[in-house]
């Protein structure tokens, strides 16, 4: 059982949670400050982990099952557990109910609008992984879908929502659509002769990193933004910075004519982006403005 957990863990890329982390932890913290001039508590940050934990876990192996077909005959995924037979569906499947579980039993845990909330997060969730088959905004849905972790634990604390919080939403949706566009070139004479729908399979890889581009600056303006609209100071302001160096430099790693980095480009810098802005709005916060 231990070694088909691990490998189940492997198979959904566990560690990429780290991703949307940091930011479900800044919404629940930028909200309280906004709504009710305090920080969350400990229980409410690990409910809050326990519910993005469960939501992502269940998305992502959900994901797996529904592309077990296109993984098996896609040469770069051939050999993820699934198809490579190291999983049953069943087993998998198994995984996705407890998951979803661990979502229900925070959800439940938290203020009373983030059960009303849950159905539309576990739909999206759903929906996302058969977006590829229908549209090549796919990506923009994937960021929308994964855009709901700051929402999430903003609403989860407060029951409420204001223009900050739709701010970081967007911004954190195409961030993440720019990133997984990057991610999705190295299938695009797959998705192209296979008929699934992505941008590069769409516009053709120059054209994928230039939408990717554009919504990194849109990215960037949202990061900016916030600055603006909330507690934040002049040190969340030096992480912005860095943060959207490293985004920049995301852009400069992958090439039309050299995506031999893009794992780097994807998981390096994008995992380091939101724990390093998030590492600069808690020191911000706590010794600057000593909450």
């Amino acid at each position: 059982m231990i070694r088909k957990l691990r490998i189940i863990l492997e198979m959904i890329k566990f560690e990429h949670s780290v991703f949307a982390l940091p930011f479900a932890f800044l919404g629940a913290v930028l909200g309280t400050l906004a709504v009710e001039k305090r920080l969350p508590s400990w229980g409410e940050i690990g409910w809050i982990a326990l519910a993005m934990v469960g939501a992502r876990s269940a998305a992502m192996s959900l994901n797996r099952v529904i592309d077990k077909a296109i993984d098996k005959a896609n040469p770069r995924t051939a050999q993820r557990a699934l198809p490579a037979g190291l999983l049953k569906s069943f087993e998998v499947i198994l995984f996705i109910i407890v998951s979803f579980a661990l979502l229900f039993i925070a959800a439940a845990n938290l203020d009373p609008i983030a059960m009303k909330l849950m159905p539309i997060a576990v739909v999206m969730l759903v929906l996302y992984s058969y977006m590829k088959r229908v549209t090549w905004l796919c990506h923009v849905f994937l960021g929308l879908t994964i855009g709901l972790s700051p929402l999430g634990g903003w609403v989860a604390v407060t029951g409420s929502l204001n223009a900050a919080a739709w701010v970081l939403y967007f911004t954190v949706a195409l961030w993440i659509a720019g990133f997984d566009i990057v991610y999705a070139t190295q299938d695009y004479e797959y998705d192209r002769d296979s008929g699934l729908h992505s941008i590069p399979a769409r516009f053709g890889l120059s054209g994928a990193l230039w939408i990717a581009r554009g919504f990194h600056v849109i990215t960037a303006i949202g990061f900016f933004a916030l600055f603006w609209m909330t507690e934040l100071s002049w040190v969340y302001l030096i992480g912005t910075i860095a943060s959207i160096l490293m985004l920049f430099y995301q852009h400069w790693l992958v090439r039309p004519n050299d995506l031999s980095r893009v794992q780097i480009a994807f998981f390096g810098m994008n995992g380091t982006l939101s724990v390093v802005l998030f590492v600069f709005a808690m020191f911000d916060l706590l010794v600057v403005h000593q909450w």
